[in-house]
């Protein structure tokens, strides 16, 4: 799965085959899972968390959305790389 970046020994990624989802990134720690944290990102430039599967602590888990909302223009810019479109569906 194509990795944006790590933090605090997080993987923040795409994963792949997910049927035209809205832009979102998965978090967790080691190997990427589906099954992992889900994060949406908004119109508005900030995210919202659809799951926290990987059971991120809730300060670790602060920092990371705090990251993804300072990383809102790279992810997206990143979406439309891996997609390989010029099209954005946000959640909300």
């Amino acid at each position: 799965m194509p990795s944006i970046f790590e933090l605090f020994g997080y993987k923040i990624y795409f994963w792949s085959n997910e049927n035209n989802e809205p832009i979102h990134i998965h978090i967790s720690k080691g190997k990427p899972t589906q099954n992992s944290t889900k994060v949406w990102l908004t119109k508005r430039g900030g995210c919202i968390l659809a799951n926290n599967n990987s059971r991120i602590p809730n300060k670790d888990l602060n920092n990371l959305l705090e990251a993804v909302t300072s990383n809102y223009f790279f992810i997206i810019s990143q979406w439309k790389k891996f997609n390989n479109t010029d099209e954005v569906r946000f959640y909300c």
